[in-house]
């Protein structure tokens, strides 16, 4: 199997092992940081119990594919078509424009994710990689930057515009200055996108990715009475 079929334990079993938190086969990142956990490969028997153990009653958590099916009284909250696009040719080049964001500038990054949508993006999701971004007049409008981190591959992500400066290309450019940041430490460039977003997934293929998988990912919620089995 590819580290990018389960690129979430692949990071935090490898360079974002820093940030797991663990019980059992299970670990997840800080829930200031990302949303993402995960489990093995092929776990072992008592793995939703691991799960359930580092999430907590009540806690929402994915329904892992390769654990098998949760227990019977978990309940299914949705599940979403995806698809994971890797790196076949982008012209990654730096922008003298993008400026490196930092934790000084999180409450502004938050306040652009909040009115863009490009998905979690949380106080500390800043460090887990290098993020870029373009001001005008002092304004953060556009930015970009890196989050899950398997193996020789870093993941683009949090790919966002203020929408009065849309069609200007800029998301464009900073996923190309991102992806070369990356390509200059050896890595190679991925990314995820929501199976409906026919416009990013078209931009994206156009700027030289190429859909590697499509993927179905799904949520489940332990009851509040959980307890692990005897």
């Amino acid at each position: 199997m590819s580290v990018l079929d389960n690129a979430a334990w692949a990071s935090l079993t490898g360079p974002h092992a820093g940030f797991a938190e663990r019980a059992g086969q299970a670990v997840r990142y800080p829930a200031d940081v990302s949303v993402f956990s995960a489990v093995p490969d092929e776990p072992a028997a008592g793995v939703w119990d691991d799960v359930a153990a580092l999430a907590g009653p009540g806690a929402v958590v994915p329904a892992f594919a390769q654990a098998g099916p949760p227990p019977p009284d978990w309940e299914l909250l949705e599940e979403m078509a995806g698809v994971q696009l890797v790196d076949a040719g982008v012209d990654a080049v730096s922008d003298p424009e993008a400026v490196r964001l930092t934790v000084a500038d999180v409450p502004e990054m938050l306040d652009l994710v909040a009115r863009t949508k490009p998905g979690p993006f949380l106080p500390r999701t800043v460090l887990l990689g290098t993020y870029l971004g373009i001001r005008h007049q002092g304004a953060l409008i556009a930015m970009a930057g890196e989050r899950l981190h398997p193996p020789g591959w870093t993941e683009i992500s949090a790919v966002c515009t203020d929408p009065a400066y849309r069609d200007r290309g800029l998301a464009g450019r900073l996923v190309r200055a991102v992806a070369a940041g990356i390509r200059d430490r050896g890595e190679t460039p991925f990314m995820h996108a929501v199976a409906t977003n026919a416009n990013a997934i078209r931009r994206y293929e156009g700027m030289g990715f190429r859909l590697r998988r499509r993927t179905v990912s799904g949520r489940v919620r332990i009851p509040e009475d959980w307890r692990a089995a005897a």
